[in-house]
């Protein structure tokens, strides 16, 4: 018999709804994984079974009813503290539930715990291990919910991108990631720092996942991406705005999933990344960071000495430019955006990597966002598949990206690949 703690969001969902499974007992399978892997995992940044408990009895109706969510610690719960990755905050208890919090309980999802999040969904990393070998990362910022889904001690988590923090973590770890449109689930009650580029997107096990949560949460239909194409999809291949960046087993990932789709009927051809895109990503660090420092004003004047090294030096930078500079980068992005709505015209959507290679060594740092700082800015779906497993047995991934409000289009297509390629 299959462990409840195993089944995706969908099949909890679907035995909930026949009265083959309970909240409750969903709730005490993923409470037992966490108490067997938790310990070296470390992907909770709060997490009270008693509070767990309580809520999956008394779980509401809802296309997520009974289904156990966990939450980045960046975004508010009323009921737990939330400590946006930073001792400045530790202890904080928020008044309310942020917009992505109180949508999933509307849905009858039963908030779990808060995950591990890097500082203030930036560079300083927390605890969190890779459920898959301990000794590397398992990404970031979004590092505790990608292990939390990963390791099986949840459904469903959320995640927020502002370069790479859902799709680099998810692919680390071996689960699906999906950033949605930007502004599809508003911000209210998020430690905003990038005021550009954040987005609150979804950890889950599988797209039928992300489609049942994102349709929960945002009340938009993301249709069925186990539904059967009437045709098979048209990909653009490329490596992005840093080709030199992929490592020998990402080069060779592509070039097998690039076959593999060929094989199964898929146009395959390569997409030469316009100009305008070009300069947008090389402006997207000025970008983010210069959004963030205004974001962090209050803490970097009131509790420097406890914003970490690396993010001081970061914020100590960006506070170097004038705002002309911001301006430049935020031009580049919306002529960016435009410039690839017409580029892609004619493509289901682009493949591309998820991340450089397989999850680095060590838990010090979480992994660089050189492929996905690009399509963040562009504010269109992107989303990343497991797709096999390096050298080192641990877990890659393949991208693929789509234009602003084809969401539902972009996880059907990414279905077929993903059947093309098992």
């Amino acid at each position: 018999m299959t462990d409840p703690a195993d089944l995706t969001a969908s099949e909890a969902a679907a035995a909930i709804a026949a009265g083959r499974l309970t909240a409750i007992d969903l709730s005490e399978a993923c409470l037992a994984r966490v108490a067997a892997r938790e310990p070296v995992v470390r992907a909770f940044q709060h997490l009270d079974p008693a509070q767990f408990r309580r809520a999956a009895a008394r779980a509401k109706p809802g296309p997520l009813a009974g289904i156990p969510f966990a939450v980045k610690d960046v975004l508010d719960t009323a009921d737990m503290p939330t400590s946006y990755g930073s001792p400045i905050w530790a202890g904080h208890r928020p008044r309310s539930d942020s917009f992505a919090v109180s949508a999933a309980r509307a849905a009858g999802a039963v908030i779990m715990g808060k995950t591990v999040t890097t500082e203030f969904a930036s560079r300083f990393p927390g605890a969190t291990t890779n459920p898959h070998n301990h000794q590397h990362t398992p990404g970031g910022s979004s590092s505790g919910s990608a292990a939390a889904v990963a390791a099986g001690m949840v459904p469903l988590a959320f995640g927020t991108q502002t370069a790479g923090s859902i799709i680099r973590p998810a692919a680390y770890c071996g689960v699906v990631g999906f950033k949605p449109s930007f502004g599809t689930l508003h911000r209210a009650g998020m430690k905003v720092c990038s005021e550009s580029l954040d987005t609150i997107g979804i950890m889950a096990r599988s797209l039928a996942d992300c489609a049942l949560a994102m349709g929960a949460l945002s009340g938009r239909d993301y249709g069925d991406p186990e539904a059967k194409r009437p045709r098979p999809p048209r990909l653009g291949l490329t490596f992005g705005q840093a080709p030199g960046e992929a490592k020998p087993e990402t080069v060779a990932l592509m070039a097998r999933t690039a076959q593999a789709a060929r094989k199964a009927g898929a146009d395959v051809v390569e997409f030469t990344l316009p100009q305008p895109l070009l300069e947008a990503a090389a402006l997207h660090v000025w970008l983010m960071n210069m959004e963030t420092r205004q974001a962090l004003a209050w803490e970097m004047a009131n509790a420097r000495a406890q914003v970490s090294a690396v993010m001081r030096e970061r914020m100590d930078w960006a506070a170097t430019f004038p705002p002309a500079k911001l301006d430049e980068a935020r031009r580049a992005a919306t002529m960016a955006m435009g410039t690839f709505i017409m580029a892609s015209q004619g493509f289901d959507a682009i493949l591309t990597p998820s991340a450089p290679g397989e999850a680095p060594e060590g838990i010090l740092a979480t992994g660089e966002a050189t492929f996905n700082l690009l399509w963040t800015l562009l504010w269109g779906p992107n989303v990343t598949i497991p797709a096999g497993t390096g050298p080192k047995g641990l877990p890659l991934g393949v991208q693929l990206v789509g234009r602003i409000g084809e969401d539902a289009g972009l996880l059907g297509t990414a279905r077929w690949l993903q059947a093309a390629i098992d």
